[in-house]
């Protein structure tokens, strides 16, 4: 058992996923927090064990990375549509220089 309790409030999302990384530990994430369900559902209501505490804390943290995904495709599909219609743009120019 880990040494620390996760909590939702202190969850970061790593800065330096690239897309494919990225998607990796969303698909890790999901995992991880399937297991801790099965650990909840199996464990007896009064215990101690704080998993539905680390399963709250593993989703903030899923959270994060899509939402850190999501944006960066977002960007880069508008970064390409901004591509596009420069270079529309010039086509436009140079059929007009002829």
């Amino acid at each position: 058992m880990d040494t620390y309790n996760l909590k939702p409030e202190n969850m970061r999302a790593p800065e330096h996923l690239n897309e494919a990384e990225a998607r990796k530990s969303l698909e890790e994430l999901d995992a991880k927090i399937k297991v801790l369900q099965g650990r909840a559902h199996a464990t007896a209501a009064d215990s101690h064990h704080t998993y539905h505490e680390h399963i709250a804390a593993l989703e903030a943290k899923r959270a994060l990375i899509a939402q850190k995904l999501e944006n960066s495709t977002t960007a880069t599909d508008s970064t390409w549509q901004e591509i596009k219609n420069s270079l529309e743009d010039l086509s436009d120019s140079i059929k007009k220089l002829f």
